[in-house]
């Protein structure tokens, strides 16, 4: 028995080596272990994925073919990345190249003038290509920021507001009607949730729901919709926001009314760790999905320099959730430029790619390569594997890929190389993960794992 290991790390320039390390009985060693216990399984991954928003669409538009093909092939390919899940915004978001609503007539109670022109624009064009490279339909999540300015408390996309009750039917239909275009063209769209960030009074497209506004929305309005137009197949998704208070909206959404009606809840990790809050939702409601709809660092609070603390820091978040319940992984956008946008209120974030519009250059950012490991290695259908560790400086997740190969991956969060005895069977693996780095291993089938 051996694994197969492919090690990425360095701070000025990033590294990645191969290498085989055989099996040797176990000697006894007690110290740097790492266990594997693959008769003890958790939940299934769906797989891996980013948003196509406006913006992305919009900087893929000014890319040559080659860098378009070096995204795309990245991305989307088996091979690579082997993304297989998009989230798509509806209606403006933040990362839009400007404000707009699909209908503004307030008196179109009938939705006739609904346009999906700016839809079609940037994000229909890359969502083509994405499946093109793919060779397969990818399965979208669709969100909304905001209602129309009409529609909404404050009269307008941004600064928060709430959707006026008057309205409630007729925004119900608007969502049901991005569904339905979407997959009229042919596109396959699985999921969607009520809100994105429902808590938060952004200076962008918000839109604000207590828990019973949500629950009120979903019973009465959005689900009753979604049957009348024969979508009760699509996924409902709660809150979409951050993990800090995701369990007090499960508490509030689900009851005996609605508990049909969802399918999960989708978090994002702007507010921290809080993998318990996880725990605390499998334990709750064991049948509920957990997905995170929406991750990156924003350059208001990460300093766009600290690239390999940065990927640290969000492959840090990925493993606590994936290790915590998280069955389904979104990224933010996939690409922006130079700045971090276009952006329509400035508010710049970090992507794995960036494309200076000025230079023409695609440029590769670190987070890129640490998100490789994750998305490459486990395959959509993977299912999670026990495992423990001798350090909270050796963050390790193991999973059992549909073909039956072991997939580990550990992240080493210290500024040493670290040790590592890995036990699997009666059997130890002895090797070390440099300082920072990123190690995946795959252990292929036998008839004893």
């Amino acid at each position: 028995m051996e694994i197969r290991i492919t090690e990425s790390w360095g701070k000025e320039r990033l590294q990645t080596q191969d290498n085989t390390i055989l099996f040797t009985e176990d000697d006894g060693t007690e110290n740097a272990v790492v266990n594997l216990y693959p008769e003890m399984t958790y939940r299934t991954t769906e797989g891996f994925g980013g948003a196509l928003t406006d913006a992305a669409g919009y900087v893929f538009s000014r890319m040559n073919e080659k860098q378009k093909e070096q995204v795309l092939d990245m991305y989307f390919s088996e091979k690579n990345m082997n993304y297989n899940l998009v989230r798509i915004h509806m209606d403006s978001c933040d990362f839009s190249t400007h404000l707009y609503s699909a209908v503004t007539d307030e008196k179109d109670a009938e939705l006739s003038s609904f346009s999906f022109e700016d839809t079609e624009k940037y994000i229909i064009p890359l969502l083509d290509a994405a499946q093109s490279k793919a060779g397969k339909k990818l399965k979208i999540m669709l969100s909304p920021w905001s209602p129309p300015a009409f529609m909404k408390t404050n009269h307008n996309r941004k600064n928060g507001g709430s959707l006026k009750p008057e309205y409630r039917a007729l925004w119900a239909e608007y969502l049901c009607k991005y569904i339905e275009i979407f997959r009229n063209r042919g596109y396959e769209v699985v999921r969607m949730s009520i809100q994105n960030e429902p808590k938060a009074v952004q200076t962008w497209d918000s839109c604000v729901y207590s828990g019973q506004e949500e629950k009120e929305f979903l019973r009465d309005y959005l689900y009753p919709a979604l049957k009348r137009h024969n979508l009760e197949d699509i996924e409902v998704f709660v809150w979409d926001h951050n993990k800090e208070r995701l369990f007090e909206r499960a508490q509030a959404v689900i009851d005996k009314d609605t508990d049909s009606m969802i399918s999960g809840l989708a978090f994002h990790w702007y507010s921290g760790d809080h993998f318990e809050a996880l725990d605390l939702v499998r334990e709750q409601y064991p049948d509920k999905k957990l997905i995170l709809s929406e991750s990156c660092l924003e350059f208001c609070k990460y300093d766009k320099s600290m690239e390999d603390e940065n990927a640290r820091r969000l492959a840090h978040d990925m493993i606590g959730n994936l290790n915590h319940g998280m069955q389904a992984f979104y990224d933010w956008n996939i690409l922006l430029n130079e700045k971090g946008g276009p952006n329509h209120v400035n508010n710049f974030c970090d992507a794995p790619y960036l494309f200076d519009e000025q230079k023409k250059e695609l440029i590769e950012r670190r987070i890129l390569r640490y998100y490789w490991h994750f998305s490459h290695f486990i395959k959509p259908g993977a299912v999670r594997l026990a495992a423990t560790r001798y350090t909270s400086a050796l963050e390790v997740t193991a999973w059992r890929n549909p073909d039956g190969n072991i997939v580990v991956i550990f992240l080493n969060m210290s500024e040493k190389d670290l040790p590592c005895v890995l036990r699997l069977n009666g059997k130890m693996a002895a090797f070390s993960i440099k300082q920072g780095a990123i190690m995946s291993g795959i252990i292929e089938k036998e008839r004893d794992i």
